[in-house]
């Protein structure tokens, strides 16, 4: 699934009028806020009142040129792209030198311009996101830390609902580490119940009578003793109880529970004596609950009762740029106390490639990372790239999450591209990485007019 989409800015000049409209059409479709100048000066004007994410702009310009533009929108905060008709080698290396995100030979492919412009802006924002939060810091916790973007928003309100309401089973769908605790923790904390007892339960037994005997307690003389033992129903009556992964207990288990539920009291076995019970059931489960109904794994009665409050919790790689971003530098702040000389801030090509990480761990493996990092940085002013594990040091590959058609020569383009970059324009070790010959990667350098 790819990270949802923003809306991205972008400032076009050049001098011809038909690219200008081409151009400036592609983008506007792609849902971008486009502005258009034709000259060097009035651009310039333009972006100092709208300062976009991308700008355009045609190297050969009357009056101020491209270059120039480039030089006086070095350290502002945006990505400049070059396009020239010119394929000149040492203007395209001066170019990229002087700040450029990318040289683009006219005419331009505009599946590979919307690659290049996307990658900028994305690169764009982390940078404006990442050092506003090393500025002002983000929120520590509360509904806040959960973020502030329009699916996270929309997960704030649907917990205040929930924390609000009377209900007395929500289920909370995720993938492991998810965050799934966290949300529920915060429906306790937000409710009437907050006063109360918040217990955590993992059936992590698949024998009935020893998790039933956890969660119901134990009747006198039923095990052979005079005293009764409260269970984990008892112990959280007023309060909420939190039950991780409902799928493994077994079925007899969730019966009871669900009944319970409905009755507002249980019995314990072996007891006549019914005993009242108010609480809030939070059920988690990581996998689809429906195929786990249809598998037998799963109380139809109970899923039912529980699928009225349902909660979707979405994975760490779902997370919009900037509550990713604030998630990382939360978690930091979190981690720094505990280790002397530890990095107070995250690199912006650092935080790029975790934004850019699958995290199939999503929380925890976040944490396990930056712990990591923040050890292997201590004395740094801040965590780099260098200091990451192994398969994040690895360059992104041209393709990012989404699926852009290309052919197979601008994937070629863009990998070589990127070889020669990661190898600081060295086309000795670029061709032995490639595989190819040296006199080879020459002849495509020139061929895609790739600038180094």
């Amino acid at each position: 699934m790819s990270r949802p989409t923003m809306s991205f800015s972008i400032l076009i000049i050049d001098d011809d009028v038909t690219l200008l409209g081409q151009v400036g059409t592609l983008f506007e479709g792609l849902g971008w806020d486009v502005h258009r100048e034709l000259s060097g000066e009035s651009g310039l004007a333009t972006f100092a009142r709208t300062l976009p994410d991308v700008v355009l702009v045609e190297q050969r310009l009357p009056g101020i040129d491209g270059l120039e533009v480039l030089g006086q929108l070095r350290g502002k905060s945006t990505a400049v792209v070059v396009m020239s008709s010119d394929g000149h080698m040492p203007t395209a290396i001066r170019t990229i030198r002087e700040g450029a995100e990318n040289f683009l030979l006219k005419p331009i492919d505009p599946e590979y311009l919307q690659v290049v412009a996307e990658r900028a802006a994305e690169k764009v924002r982390l940078h404006r996101v990442n050092h506003a939060l090393i500025g002002r810091g983000a929120a520590s916790g509360g509904l806040e830390a959960l973020g502030s973007s329009a699916p996270m928003l929309e997960l704030r309100e649907q917990i205040m609902a929930i924390a609000r309401s009377g209900q007395s089973a929500v289920l909370l769908r995720g993938e492991t580490g998810s965050g799934k605790r966290t949300v529920a923790r915060l429906i306790h904390d937000l409710s009437s119940r907050s006063a109360a007892p918040f217990i955590e339960c993992l059936p992590a037994t698949s024998d009935a009578q020893k998790l039933e005997a956890m969660l119901f307690g134990v009747a006198d003389g039923a095990t052979g003793t005079l005293d009764s033992a409260p269970g984990l129903l008892e112990t959280a009556d007023g309060g909420t109880l939190l039950l991780h992964h409902i799928e493994l207990a077994p079925m007899a288990v969730q019966q009871q529970l669900e009944q319970a539920l409905g009755r507002q009291a249980f019995r314990r076995s072996s007891s006549a004596r019914e005993i009242p019970v108010d609480l809030r059931l939070i059920a988690t489960t990581s996998i689809d609950p429906t195929e786990a109904v249809g598998a037998g794994r799963l109380s139809p009665e109970l899923y039912y009762r529980l699928k009225a409050m349902e909660i979707v919790v979405p994975p760490l790689r779902d997370l919009p740029l900037e509550d990713m971003s604030a998630t990382v530098h939360r978690m930091l702040r979190s981690i720094v106390p505990g280790l002397v000389e530890a990095p107070r801030a995250v690199s912006d090509a650092a935080l790029e490639r975790m934004v850019d990480h699958k995290w199939a761990g999503n929380f925890r493996e976040l944490r396990h990372v930056l712990e990591r990092a923040a050890l292997q940085a201590r004395g740094q002013e801040s965590i780099g790239v260098e200091h990451l594990p192994g398969e994040f040091r690895a360059r992104p590959g041209p393709f990012d999450r989404r699926h852009t058609p290309l052919t197979m020569e601008e994937v070629e383009r863009m990998h070589i591209e990127r070889t020669l970059r990661h190898h600081d324009g060295n086309r000795t070790r670029s061709a032995e990485e490639l595989g190819i010959s040296r006199a080879t990667l020459i002849a495509k350098i020139k061929k895609y007019a790739i600038p180094l």
